[in-house]
């Protein structure tokens, strides 16, 4: 009876060092770490994410306030920017630019969305001589995405989305110029 009993709370006990470590490994997984650290740095949730798990890279956007968070180093580093130093975004795919808005007004429409991608990337651009650009992989050779079965479309439209929320949010919130005193 006492060896049974032994051999139950073994097993109870091997059942709860697993369940933990389930429960750690799925809090910990880099798409919902990323996450949860754009939730802080925005102080609420972003109304627009694009994450990129196998890099540890991710942006997201608060269209209410216009702020833009990037996180690098697995969510280890960010910056969120406000929307004045915003100088546009590209969508690249195969190393081409496909798609652009800018605060110059350039704008590079999305003609075609190619179905065969091998590599999708969003580039931010900001007006800081440190980092003066994002790049984020939504869609690659050894992308998170490819391992959920998305699709290269799934990442170009997510990209186009990115891209027409910066747009909206240049053309709704213009940035005001200052004149230089006579």
């Amino acid at each position: 009876m006492e060896q049974l009993r032994t051999l139950v709370l073994l097993v109870l006990a091997a059942l709860a060092v697993t369940g933990l470590a389930a429960g750690a490994a799925w809090w910990f997984e880099a798409g919902r770490r990323l996450r949860r650290v754009l939730k802080s740095m925005l102080k609420r949730r972003p109304d627009a994410e694009a994450i990129d798990g196998q890099h540890g890279r991710a942006a997201g956007l608060d269209l209410e306030t216009g702020e833009i968070a990037v996180l690098w180093d697995k969510g280890g580093s960010g910056l969120v920017y406000a929307l004045a130093e915003l100088e546009g975004a590209e969508l690249i795919i195969d190393g081409h630019v496909v798609s652009r808005v800018s605060r110059a007004g350039e704008r590079r429409a999305l003609d075609r969305i190619p179905h065969d991608a091998e590599q999708v990337t969003l580039r931010l651009m900001f007006a800081d001589a440190r980092w003066p650009e994002f790049e984020l992989e939504l869609w690659g050779p050894d992308s998170v995405a490819r391992a959920r079965d998305l699709t290269p479309v799934d990442a170009i439209r997510l990209g186009r989305r990115w891209l027409a929320h910066i747009e909206a949010l240049l053309k709704a919130k213009p940035e005001t110029s200052v004149s230089p005193a006579p």
